[in-house]
């Protein structure tokens, strides 16, 4: 019989999970920042993602789909967060409001920043107009490349409706670039 020492199962779990989980991190971040709009926000649930997943790494399945669970653990801690804010959120009456409306502004999220960096005004009215259900499956695929599986668990539906969504947002798209394809040479 063999003794095996905690200390190694620990550095064993480590390194798979360095080895499994951790070359998603890029993935991650990305799906964190078009969640939150806020670099600081999308820094803070990646880290809390990667916490919580090594925490209950005994419990993803070896041979499974390593950046679907991650992505998953990723949502879950995004919406825990919104709904520990909203209960946190006072109530600004309407004086108050008008009191301080000439500091708001109109920031842009770290979205509109990558579609102006990528594309022309043109696309970037199209993409801007899409419902927003439509909008964000198009940027997950089409900006981010992932997969119809990975979108999915980020938005929480089935594969079947990620895919609907993306026929009809690029169908949407189509649509409202043809003269601009034409403009271009494109068609």
């Amino acid at each position: 019989m063999q003794i095996v020492h905690a200390e190694n199962i620990t550095t064993n779990r480590m390194q798979e999970f360095e080895l499994v989980a951790l070359k998603h991190i890029d993935s991650l971040h990305r799906t964190a920042l078009y969640m939150s709009g806020n670099e600081d926000d999308a820094l803070d649930l990646v880290q809390d993602t990667y916490l919580r997943a090594y925490r209950f790494f005994d419990k993803f399945q070896t041979g499974t789909n390593c950046k679907a669970w991650l992505l998953t653990i990723l949502r879950n801690t995004f919406m825990n967060s919104i709904r520990r804010k909203k209960r946190k959120l006072q109530t600004i009456h309407l004086s108050e409001m008008e009191e301080y409306g000439s500091e708001i502004s109109d920031e842009s999220t770290p979205e509109d920043d990558l579609l102006k960096d990528k594309f022309d005004d043109d696309l970037t009215a199209a993409i801007e107009s899409l419902p927003a259900v439509y909008k964000k499956v198009v940027l997950m695929s089409d900006l981010q490349g992932l997969s119809y599986k990975e979108i999915a668990d980020s938005v929480g539906c089935p594969i079947g409706t990620v895919m609907s969504r993306l026929s009809r947002g690029r169908g949407l798209l189509r649509k409202r670039l043809k003269k601009y394809a034409v403009q271009n040479g494109y068609i």
